[in-house]
């Protein structure tokens, strides 16, 4: 099974039932951030607890939140109704490498990647990229891993997850969800896929499948397994319901817990 994580960017006006803008995991899964109209709210996973949070009078409405490891700073920007930060959008990823920095965007051409090392960047000058050509309709996310090996790309269609080389710029293995379109919110830490033959595999489809409440936008990470033949799911999702499923190698799948994170209270300024 791949070692990812899956990451979320704004949602949309009909998916913000409380008020929730964004959602984001940190670096190792173990806490997710919220970004709401009321400031920002940090919860711990295992277990689910809330950290700590910024109300609206020191941050205001929040579009996007980053939250690094376990520490206190976080990176904020404006969204919603009243925002004290500026307002960005667009696809972005960066390896936190030291060996190989390397940062990923969308290129001038449709559905094309581009990477720059900033290991090998002077300062006062830039870099020329390197384009892989992902696919042939407009990019809806990106990623790239911590090693800076491998890059996951989709498209707004959200049928293929495509795993690229960054050496080779070779695609190594496509990830088929399915024929419906969907939204992909975010890719991140991708990690071993199978064993490779060659430089490309066939299309490979799910192991297991679970579904969470209609119409509400959710991010998903892959949990600490509890035990060498368990694996599991977190999904958490922007109506403020949290979801956890456990998976069998067989292929079987149960939800083993539910809360609402956003009942969960804590008096704790961050």
């Amino acid at each position: 099974m791949a070692e990812a994580r899956f990451c979320g960017v704004p949602v949309s006006a009909m998916s913000q039932q409380r008020g929730v803008n964004g959602l984001r995991f940190n670096q190792d899964q173990s806490c997710f951030c919220c970004a709401m109209e009321t400031g920002v709210r940090i919860f711990n996973i295992e277990p689910l607890m809330e950290k700590g949070h910024l109300d609206a009078e020191q941050v205001g409405s929040v579009g996007q939140v980053e939250m690094l490891h376990r520490c206190n700073l976080l990176a904020l920007v404006g969204g919603g109704s009243n925002p004290k930060f500026s307002d960005i959008s667009g696809l972005c990823d960066l390896c936190p490498s030291l060996e190989k920095q390397l940062l990923l965007f969308p290129g001038h051409k449709c559905g094309s990647l581009q990477l720059v090392d900033l290991c090998n960047a002077k300062p006062g000058s830039s870099s020329a990229p390197f384009t892989i050509n992902a696919h042939q309709s407009e990019l809806g996310c990106v990623a790239v891993n911590q090693q800076g090996t491998l890059v996951a790309s989709a498209s707004r269609k959200g049928t293929l997850i495509r795993l690229f080389d960054t050496q080779t710029r070779e695609q190594l293995v496509e990830l088929r969800r399915g024929t419906d379109p969907a939204t992909l919110y975010w890719l991140a830490r991708v990690g071993k896929v199978g064993p490779m033959i060659g430089q490309y595999v066939d299309s490979q489809w799910s192991l297991a499948s679970f579904t969470v409440p209609a119409e509400s936008a959710c991010i998903c990470a892959f949990g600490r397994n509890t035990s060498k033949n368990v694996n599991s799911v977190i999904a958490v999702c922007v109506d403020g319901t949290f979801h956890k499923y456990v998976f069998t190698p067989e292929g079987n799948c149960n939800r083993e817990a539910f809360d609402v994170y956003l009942d969960i209270c804590d008096d704790d300024i961050f």
